[in-house]
């Protein structure tokens, strides 16, 4: 009985729609009426589409932010670079301005240098020069000591002039009395050996320094000598 009821009310609503239906088209007219359903189709393939393209334009809009985000994070990692890369620059650049003021202050020191040592090696050409003059001088005066002082005068290592005297001690005339003679770093005389020791040799030294009269010194000597001779 219930699928009885039930068949007949479909069947009833059926037939009502069809009223309704018949009594639509009878208002609005079928013409009417597919337009409105065509305007509805065409309104919602039109929201449709758009619906689509705004869809892809904000796809496209996330894409780009995402873009935009990549490209700042970059861009900020190359900051970052830069910055630490200015830093290491700025270091070089100091240490470079540092090893150029060494390299300076080294170049004025051997420059310095190089002038001491260039006065240093005029200074001790003209005391050479000095020195061979005086020992050329002397050797120029050995003819006249051995005349008449009994004096012998040899040139030894390091520029030494060598005095021998004999026939002083008249017990035995050859024995040699002798003294060795140089100059000294200051240009002066200088005696180095004295053979037999002579306690007057520091005066003699000096009073020739003062005088520079080397016939006197020599004579001084050769009378010490002798008067050493009779003791």
């Amino acid at each position: 009985m219930a699928n009885i009821k039930t068949e007949d009310e479909i069947i009833l609503f059926e037939r009502e729609m069809k009223e309704f239906s018949t009594t639509l088209k009878s208002i609005y007219g079928t013409e009417q009426i597919s337009q409105t359903l065509a305007l509805r189709d065409s309104c919602k393939e039109s929201i449709k589409a758009l619906s689509e393209k705004w869809s892809k334009k904000l796809k496209e809009g996330d894409l780009m932010i995402d873009k935009i985000q990549e490209y700042s994070n970059e861009i900020l990692q190359q900051s970052q670079r830069i910055s630490e890369n200015q830093k290491h620059l700025t270091e070089i650049k100091s240490n470079l301005n540092q090893e150029e003021e060494q390299m300076k202050n080294l170049t004025d020191s051997i420059q310095e240098l190089k002038e001491e040592l260039m006065k240093k090696k005029e200074i001790i050409s003209s005391k050479n020069k000095a020195t061979k003059e005086r020992v050329e001088q002397l050797c120029k005066s050995k003819v006249l000591f051995e005349e008449r002082l009994g004096l012998e005068i040899r040139r030894i290592h390091n520029e030494q002039l060598q005095f021998i005297f004999r026939h002083i001690d008249h017990k035995d005339p050859d024995k040699p009395y002798m003294f060795t003679l140089s100059i000294n770093d200051q240009g002066d005389y200088e005696v180095t050996s004295c053979t037999p020791p002579l306690d007057c040799i520091a005066e003699f030294q000096l009073k020739v320094r003062e005088t520079n009269n080397f016939s006197a010194f020599v004579a001084n000597i050769r009378k010490a000598f002798t008067a050493l001779s009779y003791k």
